[in-house]
């Protein structure tokens, strides 16, 4: 208990010291994020390579402990289970924040850093009830690790956001691991959250570093790999369940993300203001406000997740999950997203039926016209296809010949004329 205090302590002190200087120093060479008066709300230049210090500070913790305590050996198995795959995500980080990657390149590099991960063990083993070794628990340890290294990336769009999330979540696994009596992890976790804690005194608003994605990667990877640990010693009966809750308001956010570019037909990586953060920001929150809103939300999300890592019971642990689905879903409400308003109507009150049948009328429309052998045919099937569509006149040009076809009592109120060339 003792080493684990000063684990605590001294990364946190290590980070207190080191964000400043990483600071200043990265600012006299101008590696900084530009304000854009749009999504980067800032008013001036700042720093933005902050995950060095905390890479830093976290490393460095373990060393002084060690020289001091000497008794960490034993419990370091877990740090570096994890430490290779978290070197990638943390260097592809690095060499964004100075020089820039593209998306699908980032991309490569966090799959390759899960592959490492998998190798060294961390793979996910218990879904919902489900325990299994199969082929299929890779490709979902690969999806875990991806959608939370992005997660965190992309709700670090607001000072203090990302560092106060990951703050809290690594603070639910770290009580998870001492509930469940696993110190490997909670040595593992205790001196992440000192660094992200000290980090936070420089990142919350108004920011003076930012965490750029040297940080934003690590943290949201590293976190991905401590919830699938987590789950490994639980005694839980719902797997991933937990975690996924402690995770869940950077992972809610990037899947309202994806669907939302989706819905909007935008690339996936292409940025823009529909974030949680924006959307308070929106509605009149200041930045402070907004981010102890979020801070507080991650607060009761992170006892949720810890009932039902402690509860064994399957009502229980149910109850408890309908409870937190129903706060999110009245918070995804609340934010006011026209996509998915829109997308509800046309899925529930039967516009895309509608629409999804005109298509498939048009398309057998199409394949009649291809099929007709002679121009009175052409016109039988375009008169009775005219009606069936609803329209009160149909004429046709065809083979120098005009033919009209006109319901009774019809009225014209506009027309479409439709070149059918050959």
């Amino acid at each position: 208990m003792d080493a684990l205090i000063w684990l605590g302590f001294v990364s946190f002190i290590l980070c207190l010291i080191l964000t400043p200087i990483f600071r200043d120093i990265f600012r006299s060479y101008g590696v900084v994020d530009q304000p854009d008066h749009g999504r980067k709300i800032h008013k001036y230049p700042i720093p933005r390579v902050g995950g060095i210090a905390i890479a830093a500070s976290y490393a460095a913790s373990f060393f002084i402990v060690q020289l001091r305590t000497g008794i960490l050996n034993q419990q370091l198995a877990l740090v570096w289970k994890v430490l290779p795959a978290a070197a990638v995500i943390f260097a592809i980080g690095v060499i964004d924040d100075l020089w820039g990657l593209k998306p699908w390149q980032k991309l490569i590099g966090q799959f390759l850093a899960a592959c490492i991960a998998i190798a060294s063990g961390i793979c996910i083993n218990d879904v919902v009830w489900l325990h299994s070794h199969a082929w299929w628990t890779y490709p979902v340890t690969v999806l875990w690790l991806l959608a939370c290294t992005n997660a965190f990336n992309l709700v670090d769009g607001m000072d203090g956001l990302a560092s106060g999330v990951g703050l809290f979540s690594t603070v639910t696994i770290f009580l998870a691991a001492l509930l469940s009596h696993n110190a490997p992890l909670a040595m593992a976790t205790l001196p992440l959250a000192g660094c992200l804690l000290g980090f936070l005194c420089y990142n919350f608003n108004p920011a003076t570093i930012f965490l750029g994605d040297s940080g934003s990667l690590l943290i949201g990877f590293v976190l991905g790999c401590y919830g699938i640990i987590w789950t490994q010693k639980s005694a839980t009966l719902l797997g991933m369940t937990a975690p996924l809750m402690a995770l869940s308001l950077p992972l809610i956010d990037v899947t309202l993300a994806i669907v939302r570019r989706f819905l909007r037909r935008q690339p996936i990586f292409s940025p823009d203001r529909g974030h949680i953060h924006h959307r308070l920001l929106d509605r009149g929150m200041s930045p402070r406000r907004a981010a102890i809103l979020l801070y507080g939300i991650c607060s009761i999300v992170a006892i949720l997740s810890l009932l039902v890592s402690v509860v064994s019971n399957k009502g229980i642990s149910g109850a408890i999950i309908l409870m937190f689905c129903a706060v999110a879903w009245t918070g995804i409400q609340y934010l006011g997203y026209a996509e998915f308003s829109l997308a509800g109507k046309l899925l529930f009150r039967g516009d895309l039926q509608r629409a999804l049948k005109a298509q498939l009328d048009l398309n057998a429309f199409k394949k009649a016209l291809e099929e007709a052998r002679s121009a009175e045919s052409c016109v039988e099937l375009i008169r009775k296809t005219g009606a069936s569509f609803g329209f009160d006149v149909v004429q046709a040009s065809l083979a120098g010949e005009i033919f009209t076809s006109q319901r009774t009592g019809a009225k014209t109120s506009w027309e479409v004329r439709v070149p059918l060339e050959g």
